[in-house]
């Protein structure tokens, strides 16, 4: 067999509301057109084929390699989208399946399954069918002594064809040559003047040729048409997730408020509590413990560290390093082994070396921190001087004091100590203290005379 992949993507989307295309718009982050190509891969297709219209060229942009983008122009109905697709392909292929790219959740099984009745049955087409409680838009399927006969849009259908039950959802299998034909004898005598793709159906039964159904769960067959529409597909795609990384060993307290990407990778014997967001290419190793109110984007956690109300974006986080509650950890934000970033912590394009601390109420950027030091509470290093960024290095067991300014470019050696409420702006030698303010001076009876002169001026 030889088989082709034609993802029907040219629509607008226009109940989207959005200048997005619709088949951009973004689930569990991956795109719905990303979640339909991702099901159609294990099919192991030796083409795939993406027909796309409205917002052609960023949807061509997305696409995997191997995958041809072709577009459709004007568009006009499925039918001629079929067409463009078809024209796309190589002439090579026996088995054409086709796939509408707002439909991401449809699983992998469910297609093969399509392709594999197809070839058994030695169908001129394989169309996948299911029943929901309220077709709504759906085309009905129409059968004559049980067998397919044909299927009948809505706006098209009477009142007895609009009372049939079983749906046709678009997915459909194809003796590529027996396609080919009934595209070519397509009409649009409609009242949308289109080409329906659903009408060849109806060509093939009339010249005799075998149509078959494969009944499908219609939790599977749910398109995407706007905002509503994608949040509930979201709901379930995160479910499916989450399901898969719990039978894999992975402790999510609460899945209803737990949210990973497609595509993050959680090691067996991490924790997730609630109202955590894992994003991008993050990564979770066992024994880890994320949440609760953790949001992590492209960030890197390591076995045994703990992530407790925080936000991290590009971070890596170490063996058994500790973060939160309340950090922002920005991108290039590197904890070492046994580091802390704790309570009101930023920290930007830093190391942290083992064993480190910055506890609380602090602001660390450009910045290399050796091991075993502590920054005290309301440490900032300046890294700004209104033009440029410069770097601060501190040693290894340094001591700062709180309330700390280290204006960049400085250095503080090995084992070094500053004073609390220091401005340091020169470089601090290893092992010495740095106090860096002006002398405590005090006016004896200040209050008193405050209070005479308050008085006297009627306050």
């Amino acid at each position: 067999m030889h088989l082709a992949v034609i993802v029907l993507a040219a629509g607008k989307g226009t109940r989207m509301k959005s200048e997005l295309p619709k088949v951009l718009h973004r689930a569990c982050g991956r795109s719905l057109l990303g979640w339909v190509l991702d099901g159609a891969e294990p099919l192991d297709a030796d083409e795939s084929v993406v027909v796309v219209g409205h917002g052609a060229d960023d949807v061509i942009t997305t696409l995997p390699g191997g995958v041809v983008g072709v577009v459709q122009e004007p568009q006009l109905g499925t039918g001629d989208a079929a067409r463009v697709g078809l024209g796309a392909c190589d002439g090579t292929a026996d088995t054409v399946l086709i796939l509408l790219g707002d439909m991401p959740l449809l699983r992998a099984e469910t297609l093969q399954s399509v392709v594999d009745t197809h070839l058994r049955e030695r169908a001129a087409a394989t169309m996948l069918t299911t029943i929901f409680d309220e077709p709504n838009d759906f085309g009905r399927v129409v059968r004559s002594e049980g067998a397919i006969a044909g299927i009948v849009e809505l706006s098209d259908a009477n009142a007895e064809q609009r009372a049939i039950e079983e749906v046709n959802v678009s997915v459909y299998a194809f003796d590529a040559a027996a396609l080919s034909d009934a595209l070519g004898r397509l009409g649009s005598d409609n009242l949308q003047g289109e080409y329906y793709l659903t009408d060849v159906i109806g060509i093939l039964s009339a010249d005799g040729r075998r149509i078959v159904g494969v009944a499908a769960d219609s939790a599977e067959c749910v398109g995407v048409n706007s905002h509503g529409d994608l949040a509930r597909v979201a709901e379930t795609l995160r479910f499916r997730i989450n399901d898969e990384l719990m039978a894999d060993g992975v402790a999510i307290i609460d899945p209803k408020r737990t949210y990973i990407d497609a595509g993050v990778q959680v090691g067996s014997g991490a924790r997730l509590y609630p109202d955590v967001y894992l994003e991008g290419d993050t990564v979770v190793a066992s024994g880890a413990e994320v949440g609760p109110s953790v949001h992590a984007r492209n960030t890197t956690i390591a076995s045994g560290a703990s992530v407790r109300f925080s936000v991290l974006d590009g971070a890596s986080i170490g063996p058994d390093a500790a973060v939160g509650p309340f950090s922002h950890l920005r991108p290039g934000a590197d904890l070492r082994d046994r580091s802390k970033a704790g309570a009101f912590v930023e920290i930007k394009k830093s190391e942290i070396g083992e064993g480190s601390k910055v506890p609380h109420l602090s602001y660390v950027g450009d910045t290399t921190i050796g091991e075993h030091s502590n920054l005290g509470a309301g440490t900032i290093t300046a890294n700004h001087d209104g033009f440029s960024k410069h770097r601060t290095t501190i040693g290894d067991g340094v001591k700062i004091g709180s309330n700390t300014v280290l204006v960049a470019p400085v250095s503080v050696g090995d084992d070094a100590y500053t004073g609390a409420g220091s401005v340091v702006t020169h470089d601090v030698a290893p092992g010495a203290l740095a106090v860096e303010r002006s002398l405590q001076e005090e006016i004896p009876g200040y209050a008193e005379r405050r209070k005479h002169r308050a008085s006297q001026d009627g306050e």
